[in-house]
């Protein structure tokens, strides 16, 4: 394993029990790097792992949906962890508390967990480090490229990150080891009770995962119908599915969102059901077309790794005053320009408006938890046209996004929407009412690209 995959958030001399993994944003088994890497300090340490778990009940606006793909993918990964014969516990709470008492009570002796470029995961990693006094590592499993290894700034566009991001690919992009049971290993299962060195670990019942008084409070008022299977097996199968009969149209078809052709593996990879390594290990084997091929691993790797550099050295990367400096003087410039329209947050929720590509779009998102990647586009830039000001539509946006999209509260959904609305990693583009140099998008354009009609007619209505 690549040791610059690994940073020590807290240095200082092991303890004597076990290991813990801190899952957090890689909500999986295999093709973990840190799973793999406290699995490794604890063969070294001659201790147990365990991998711990903290739901928490309000997190960036999520509703229920998101939260029962969440827990039905994490139900597989306490299954697949007890056949490895490693304890899974399940807390629930604000993890600066959570795990540090969990550190305590279990006796912990090296705290480790996965890496996210967001506010909140580092503000709860650095509230756990300064409640504990065990070593604790952060390992980037989510990216192939480490996030603080691929640049040490923010880069302005695609164009200045790729030769940097190209360079180390090799280095990174290698085969995981597996995940093997060794006999040797000192085991705690979830069944074993107690042990003569470390206190009890209680049995993980049937249903742990699925408290259904909480579910029930994140009833909203939509039926929910997305039509995506959770957790790391179904992520597989979508995998191989666009491998086998979509990846070769890739380079054509990806941006007609009346054809089935994207890989709707965002969902998986959001929630670190999948490793986008393993898909890349993956495509890179594949017989399809080499454009295809060349475009999707650019947007898989070097797109969702530049987004991961803007929300990590970008401390603004939900806020207008993230955005470059072309693009905030030129929006302040058009701030007071007539507005066509101006809807309410109710009527664009709801899909509402006078633009029926627009509400076919926010209908396919509430329906399926998902909108196509061209829409999304379209989207957050009619949210600009229709709203009082920048601030007022990159809240809207990101509001509608997270709450219903599955792939929401992501370093992909922040800088897709700053992109649309506030030029993050494009250029000026011809000065227009409202938009000044911000790229523009419209429903004539759309129609000389796919045949809108025809997704209208899919998501006219709830």
């Amino acid at each position: 394993m690549n040791p610059e995959r690994i940073r020590t958030i807290l240095s200082g001399k092991p303890g004597k029990g076990p290991v813990a993994y801190w899952m957090s944003r890689d909500q999986r088994v295999e093709d973990n790097w840190a799973l793999l890497f406290s699995r490794k300090i604890a063969l070294e340490a001659d201790v147990p792992v365990f991998v711990v778990f903290c739901l928490v009940d309000k997190f960036l606006g999520a509703i229920r949906r998101q939260y029962e793909f969440m827990l039905k993918g994490l139900q597989e990964v306490e299954a697949t962890l007890a056949r490895n014969k490693i304890p899974f516990f399940f807390l629930r709470g604000d993890p600066e508390e959570e795990i540090p008492d969990f550190v305590k009570r279990y006796e912990i002796g090296t705290l480790v967990t996965d890496f996210s470029p967001l506010r909140i995961k580092r503000v709860w990693t650095e509230k756990v480090a300064s409640g504990i006094n065990v070593p604790f590592f952060e390992v980037d499993a989510h990216n192939v490229v480490p996030c603080w290894k691929a640049s040490n700034k923010q880069e302005y566009a695609a164009h200045t990150f790729r030769p940097k991001f190209l360079k180390l690919l090799p280095e990174f992009l290698t085969e995981y080891p597996e995940l093997e049971e060794n006999p040797e290993f000192p085991e705690i299962t979830a069944s074993s009770g107690e042990s003569e060195v470390f206190p009890k670990v209680p049995k993980n019942g049937s249903g742990t995962l699925f408290p259904g008084e909480f579910l029930e409070e994140k009833a909203g008022f939509l039926p929910e119908l997305v039509p995506f299977e959770a957790g790391e097996k179904a992520a597989r199968k979508v995998m191989d599915e666009f491998l086998i009969n979509k990846l070769d149209s890739y380079s054509t078809l990806r941006n007609d969102p009346t054809k089935d052709a994207l890989s709707n593996l965002s969902p998986y990879l959001h929630f670190g059901q999948i490793s986008a390594q393993r898909v890349a290990l993956k495509v890179e084997k594949t017989k399809a077309d080499m454009e295809s091929k060349r475009v999707f691993l650019d947007e898989l790797l070097l797109r969702k790794e530049l987004a991961d550099n803007f929300c990590y050295y970008n401390p603004s990367y939900d806020s207008v005053d993230g955005f470059p400096e072309w693009a905030k003087k030129t929006l302040n410039s058009h701030r007071h320009d007539q507005r066509s329209h101006i809807f309410t947050l109710e009527e664009l929720e709801t899909g509402r408006t006078y633009d029926p590509l627009w509400n076919a779009s926010q209908i396919e998102l509430l329906r399926r938890g998902k909108m196509h990647s061209y829409m999304r586009m379209y989207w957050a830039k009619k949210i600009l046209e229709w709203s009082e000001s920048p601030e007022k539509a990159l809240e809207t946006a990101i509001y509608l996004n997270d709450k219903y999209e599955l792939d929401g509260r992501d370093p992909n959904g922040y800088v897709g929407i700053a992109w649309s609305i506030g030029g993050v990693h494009d250029r000026p583009w011809k000065e227009r009412e409202i938009f000044g140099k911000i790229r523009y998008m419209s429903y004539e354009g759309s129609k000389r690209k796919f045949d809108v009609k025809s997704y209208i007619a899919k998501y006219s209505t709830l």
